[in-house]
């Protein structure tokens, strides 16, 4: 590795946050936390939308209820293929009793594998804290998260409607008023995108990394995130149309999805870690580092302490010991 660094074009390439970033992932093992993403995300994932789909049904038009569909294609092509919304709706109260059970242990658990996978990006513990407390707070974290995602959905379907009732007001039809929209609504999925990768890159791995390295993050996931969603549609409906793979289809084609979604996530991640001069909690180092051991820390202090005042490093003192 030395010998490419030296290289002119490769060398300066790897002297770049980028670099550094996939240089984490490699060291942290990305493969084995994107697995342990994608799997938790999967189990968990219908019994968050089947709990969603019959919340709706309580409070939704048809109408609105065909919009939520279109959403949910829209946020994970061909998962809305595995959701019959007419028998949700039939079954609203038992499907809403019998999954909100669920999605009570299996969200907190995936808050949990989630928290635990982020932490190794930053190489920290995983499981800090006493652990009945630990549940607790990745309880009031899948709260946030389902009360953020609600409202970031709900911004996002207001704004298409007003940017679209502005255009009808306007008179933009045609070509004009389709590539409006589209624009429109690529922006507010942007923004509902940076958004939602803020609160899980500092809320849920309980760190602190500085908010410029926050800022470019969510901005390299949002776009990242919109970039694979419109690249992978094609590819996942093909897949899910394909007969040859019979009823595993769509299974295969969303843990697909989630998991190129885990490593984009993992890389945002590795971002702020390898950021320079990365904040974190009080009372931890930046790679999770301690002193050597053997090493008190105020001994460890002293020559330093001694040379502040003269300006010059003072060589540490050899002690002899007596046999």
């Amino acid at each position: 590795m030395d010998c490419l660094r030296r290289l002119p074009v490769i060398g300066k390439l790897m002297r770049t946050h980028a670099w550094r970033a996939y240089e984490r992932l490699d060291a942290v093992h990305w493969a084995r936390l994107a697995a342990a993403i994608t799997f938790t995300s999967f189990v968990a994932l219908f019994p968050l939308i089947t709990v969603g789909a019959a919340i709706g049904a309580k409070l939704l038009s048809e109408d609105q209820l065909g919009k939520l569909q279109n959403k949910i294609a829209d946020q994970a092509p061909g998962l809305s293929d595995l959701l019959d919304l007419d028998s949700l709706v039939a079954h609203a109260g038992s499907v809403g009793l019998i999954a909100g059970s669920l999605l009570l242990v299996i969200g907190i658990n995936w808050v949990g594998a989630l928290r635990g996978s982020l932490r190794a990006v930053w190489k920290k513990e995983q499981d800090p804290g006493n652990a009945f407390l630990l549940k607790f707070k990745d309880s009031g974290v899948l709260v946030g998260l389902g009360a953020v995602g609600l409202v970031a959905i709900g911004s996002s379907v207001f704004a298409n409607s007003a940017v679209g009732w502005a255009a009808d007001k306007a008179g933009i039809e045609g070509g004009a008023g389709r590539a409006l929209l589209f624009f429109a609504g690529l922006a507010i999925a942007l923004v509902v995108d940076f958004l939602l990768l803020v609160y899980l890159l500092t809320r849920l791995p309980r760190v602190h990394p500085g908010r410029r390295a926050v800022v470019v993050a969510g901005l390299i996931g949002a776009v990242g995130f919109e970039l694979l969603k419109w690249l992978l549609t094609g590819y996942l409906q093909g897949v899910a149309g394909k007969s040859m793979y019979g009823a595993f289809a769509v299974p295969v084609a969303v843990v697909l999805w989630i998991n190129l979604m885990a490593r984009l996530l993992l890389y945002c991640a590795a971002w702020t870690a390898t950021a320079i001069g990365a904040a974190v909690p009080s009372g931890e180092t930046a790679e999770g580092e301690g002193p050597e051991p053997g090493i008190s820390p105020a001994a460890d202090a002293a020559p330093q302490r001694a040379s502040a005042g003269s300006g010059a490093p003072a060589a540490p003192r050899l002690q002899k010991h007596s046999p």
